[in-house]
């Protein structure tokens, strides 16, 4: 009887000092997202075709018909 009293009070000793300290939160790194950037011309360039091909659509549609 008194070696199942040990072995009962040896196990809880065990049990109890592996849940000791309570919850630690884990540590996260953060995540690092490296884009390539394009070059400065990159953005610019669709508006002024853009406004390229307006123009030119204006200019031709608005000569005379031919006689």
């Amino acid at each position: 009887m008194k070696k199942a009293v040990t072995a009962a009070l040896f196990a809880t000793m065990v049990a109890t000092t592996a849940q000791a300290g309570g919850y630690v939160e884990p540590v996260l790194e953060p995540v690092v997202i490296v884009e390539d950037t394009s070059s400065s011309a990159g953005g610019i360039l669709v508006p002024i075709l853009a406004i390229i091909l307006i123009a030119l659509a204006i200019s031709s549609s608005s000569s005379p018909a031919p006689r």
